[in-house]
């Protein structure tokens, strides 16, 4: 397969490519132009994760503590006995199922707490992320065993992060990131019927912008002469997550990857990671190629599993390409 026919087999609506921090290749399709904005989906988490992962090594965030030590609230959920890094690396032991292919799914449940629009008359369910999230119990597995993709534990980390610092997660994230990367539009996120931001998937942006993102990781935390974060913030996702907890939870396109602070770590010989969200939505990282590609995209099946083996090959070629005609200078 071609690149340019990966694009539309994968329903590209905007890629970027940023090689040693300049824009070498960029393109729009469908209702998307450079102006527009697209839902980056659950590449909120890897923000959501990079902010908690600043406040761990500014030590202002203790890893190690107990999620309940952090939220009252949480005391009695599965939530209350894990520790932050447990849910900042999905190894919480849940009982909650995020298969958006099952209609009678815990995310739609989920969904149906947060959704921004008033209840119907005689609703007893849960309002709001925060009511919904004090609700769920604890699986027969042991915290840290397994990884497991859940978007619960990226609002929940939302949460931590707004009682650790008085702000919620959006204020925080403009304040620390986007006012200060030079970013060329202003970004969008949802929220609940309570104003709570959706730190698991509600960020709009554009692609440029997403781009900054990229390049702030693949620079270590720097952008236009700023040092935004730490540098040991970036090499402490980069290093990645409990590589046997990963490969529990069966993800064929991934194989020998892992997951640390929301960020999907490859662990191939580039050193590459990622953002990631449903419908195929990336900001893929490559240190070696000095190679940052955002894609945004709306692939109709929600599994990236689908769509991975013709963007990640893709991804890898492009990096082979930029490698070799910097050899060529």
């Amino acid at each position: 397969m071609t690149w340019k026919a990966s694009l539309s087999t994968n329903y590209t609506d905007g890629m970027l490519i940023l090689h040693k921090g300049q824009i070498v290749y960029e393109t729009y399709s469908g209702c998307l132009n450079e102006r527009g904005k697209h839902a980056a989906m659950s590449m909120t988490k890897s923000l959501t994760g990079l902010l908690a992962e600043i406040l761990v090594v500014e030590g202002k965030l203790d890893s190690t503590a107990k999620v309940d030590t952090i939220i009252p609230e949480l005391k009695n959920s599965a939530f209350g006995s894990a520790t932050v890094r447990q849910v900042m690396d999905m190894t919480t032991s849940l009982k909650y199922s995020e298969d958006y292919a099952d209609p009678n799914a815990d995310i739609w449940v989920y969904s149906k707490a947060a959704s921004p629009f008033p209840k119907p008359s005689g609703d007893k369910g849960p309002n709001g992320y925060f009511e919904y999230l004090q609700t769920l119990k604890k699986d027969t597995i042991n915290h840290g065993e397994v990884f497991g993709y859940k978007t619960v534990n990226s609002d929940t980390l939302g949460w931590i992060i707004s009682k650790v610092t008085g702000k919620d997660m959006t204020s925080l994230l403009s304040e620390r990131i986007w006012m200060k990367m030079g970013a060329e539009q202003d970004g969008y996120m949802t929220v609940d019927a309570k104003g709570v931001p959706f730190a698991g998937g509600g960020i709009s942006a554009g692609l440029r912008d997403m781009g900054r993102i990229g390049q702030l990781m693949l620079n270590g935390g720097k952008i236009n002469g700023q040092q935004l974060f730490p540098n040991k913030v970036v090499e402490n996702i980069q290093a990645g997550g409990d590589k046997k907890a990963f490969a529990a939870a069966g993800y064929k396109t991934l194989e020998g990857g892992s997951y640390h602070s929301m960020w999907w770590v490859m662990h191939n010989e580039h050193g590459a990671f990622a953002a990631r969200g449903v419908h195929g939505q990336t900001i893929y990282v490559d240190p070696t190629a000095e190679m940052v590609i955002v894609r945004f995209s709306s692939f109709p099946s929600a599994a990236n599993s689908k769509i991975d083996p013709t963007s990640l090959p893709a991804y890898q070629a492009v990096a082979k390409y930029l490698l070799n005609k910097d050899r060529e200078k």
